[in-house]
């Protein structure tokens, strides 16, 4: 992992390398009541679906990286800019011109992230619903999805939205997870309660007796 969960004192830690870059950066996350409520994580399947077209796959990953640290490190942790761009498949030479640095400045550019000063950036725990003009540039198909995706949130016994769920909750108990922990992981992927707690059911049914399922 490229990323250090060891905080240092803020943005003064950023340590220039040769030819005026930066060889890290602080990486903090920004606060906000309204998007930490109704917004999607960056490792979510609405932004991989929806975001990935707009911000672009380096970027995003960056933003899963940012913010799986930010879950070990509330508090903020070094990005070593030289050893990130190697994890990301991207380059880190030629200062702004960089892969790496034109993925920072695309999350700043789009409202994910936004630059303190020189050596700090604080990165949103959550990104925002795209905006009509965004969805309009996303391909016919996805535009679709999304719709639903507003029924299904409107409608919570909506049946792709029941499937969904289905599907989930069967995958994370196959993968150890017990009732409690399955049905809690739902909520946090922003399911409907009572959504969450008829796939687990079905789930752990299918499990233990296939037929009843």
């Amino acid at each position: 992992m490229s990323l250090s969960s060891t905080p240092t004192p803020g943005p003064t830690s950023a340590a220039p390398a040769s030819g005026g870059m930066l060889d890290q950066i602080y990486i903090t996350s920004w606060a906000d009541p309204v998007l930490d409520r109704i917004g999607h994580d960056p490792r979510s399947s609405y932004v991989e679906q929806f975001w990935l077209g707009v911000l672009g796959p380096s970027t995003i990953w960056l933003l899963r990286h940012c913010r799986h640290e930010l879950d070990r490190a509330p508090n903020g942790f070094v990005l070593d800019l030289t050893e990130t761009a190697g994890a990301l498949g991207l380059g880190h030479k030629g200062g702004r011109n960089s892969p790496l640095a034109r993925s920072i400045a695309r999350a700043c550019r789009f409202g994910a992230a936004r630059a303190v000063s020189s050596g700090q950036l604080e990165v949103r725990l959550r990104l925002a619903p795209l905006n009509r003009n965004q969805l309009s540039r996303l391909p016919p198909r996805l535009q679709h999805r999304h719709q639903e995706l507003l029924d299904a949130e409107e409608h919570p016994d909506h049946p792709s939205l029941q499937r969904r769920a289905r599907r989930l909750a069967l995958g994370l108990m196959e993968c150890g997870d017990g009732v409690d922990d399955a049905e809690l992981q739902l909520g946090q992927w922003r399911f409907h309660p009572s959504v969450a707690a008829d796939a687990v059911r079905w789930a752990w049914s299918l499990q233990h007796d296939p037929d009843a399922a």
